[in-house]
């Protein structure tokens, strides 16, 4: 662990090994300020740059990280080894105590303006249980699963900081018993457990980003919740996919960890098979050894690992330009539901209840199939740092709360 002249527990989460970036204010001050959460501290980014006349606090004064991460790897570099010297270096440890802020006392915003957002369909234990759930006497994969990365884009719009309230949606349905559809309030509103990926750096139109560049163009790595009313979907998504039933809400987590905090969280994917087309294929390991877990109203229900992600982060950026679309700062790509081969390791109650059929038990003597008004779903992740210490991500939380 690196020697710090601050006080921090052994088993932090957010250690040196990390030091991810969010926005965040105080109080009840207008003013968003970027921020690196250090143990159960804060620092003030914006202010601690300005203090040390840093080359880069002009990007940290927009309130979002947006102008820190338009400005590529060798300036993200130039951050991450400045905050460590400024930790380490007890030299400023008068200057910078000021700017430090209990954790407990900051409210997190969204930390980047979303300009594009794409969720894809990567995990094959996942697809395997919704095709079983879905379409029992079908093939369990889609014939193109295992060719390419399945993905669709979703409205950067209703992407929404963790802890923001999940409005119950409304929509048409129509359950396999009825002979015409309904319209009112879902009543299958399901999580999906997932692991999104923030760009920095655009690219131009008309040219495909290879697997290689993937770290030319990544700043870094997020929790993603994203919401999804199963009943609306089901009517409406043959045969274009998911819309409304998708769109009303994705929860992103506060801190974004940057890629190089994730060094020893780096493992070869699954064996691909077939192999891919040349441009999905990858020379270094990007498969991540990320732990999830997944809280309902308090209690664990799933512990989903990202590391059996059939189609990893390279290959989902290099599929989503090969046609030539650009990428924008503030992009946001996510993994898809993250599921494991275990029961407890699902990572959506349409899979933990499988489609509804056999409720999840609780303590208590309560159940659920899908969510209810009141609900709060807290997911949560950790992932291997260098001498046996542990990277956080931050919680992404929302609580159902019934439609006006």
């Amino acid at each position: 662990m690196t020697v710090t002249w601050l006080d921090l527990a052994e088993d932090t989460l957010f250690g040196l090994e990390n030091l991810p970036y969010g926005v965040f204010s105080v109080g009840g001050a207008p003013e968003r300020r970027v921020g690196v959460p250090v143990g159960d501290q804060v620092l003030d980014l914006t202010a601690a740059a300005a203090e040390t006349a840093a080359s880069f606090a002009p990007l940290l004064t927009a309130g979002v990280l947006n102008p820190l991460l338009a400005a590529g790897p060798a300036t993200w570099r130039e951050v991450r080894e400045s905050v460590t010297g400024w930790l380490t270096e007890s030299r400023y440890a008068d200057q910078l105590r000021p700017h430090l802020v209990p954790l407990a006392e900051v409210t997190t915003h969204l930390a980047f303006e979303v300009a594009d957002y794409v969720d894809f369909y990567s995990s094959e234990h996942h697809a395997l249980n919704a095709g079983r759930i879905f379409r029992p006497d079908a093939a369990e994969l889609p014939p193109n699963w295992k060719h390419l990365p399945i993905g669709y884009h979703g409205r950067a719009g209703t992407v929404v900081a963790s802890g923001t309230p999940i409005v119950r949606p409304h929509g048409q349905r129509k359950p396999r018993t009825a002979d015409t559809p309904s319209f009112g309030p879902s009543q299958r509103l399901d999580i999906e457990a997932e692991v999104g990926f923030v760009v920095g750096t655009p690219s131009t139109v008309g040219t495909p980003v290879s697997t290689a560049d993937f770290e030319d163009h990544v700043f870094g790595v997020c929790l993603v919740n994203d919401w999804s009313a199963r009943d609306i979907q089901a009517w409406e998504y043959q045969p274009l996919g998911p819309f409304l039933g998708k769109s009303f809400a994705t929860s992103v987590s506060p801190w974004i960890v940057p890629l190089a905090a994730l060094d020893h969280a780096r493992v070869d994917g699954p064996r691909q098979d077939p192999e891919p087309f040349e441009y999905l294929r990858t020379s270094e390991r990007w498969g991540l050894d990320l732990a999830l877990e997944i809280r309902l109203n308090g209690h664990l229900v799933s512990s989903p690992p990202f590391a059996t992600q059939y189609w990893t982060a390279p290959q989902q950026l290099a599929h989503m330009t090969v046609n030539g679309a650009s990428l924008r700062t503030g992009d946001l790509y996510a993994s898809g539901t993250v599921t494991g081969p275990e029961r407890d390791q699902r990572g959506s109650f349409l899979e933990l209840s499988w489609g509804g059929r056999e409720p999840l038990e609780l303590p208590g003597g309560v159940t659920r199939t899908f969510l209810e008004d009141g609900d709060e779903v807290v997911i949560s992740a950790t992932a291997p740092g260098p001498a046996g210490t542990r990277i956080g991500f931050g919680d992404v939380r929302g609580t159902v709360v019934a439609s006006g």
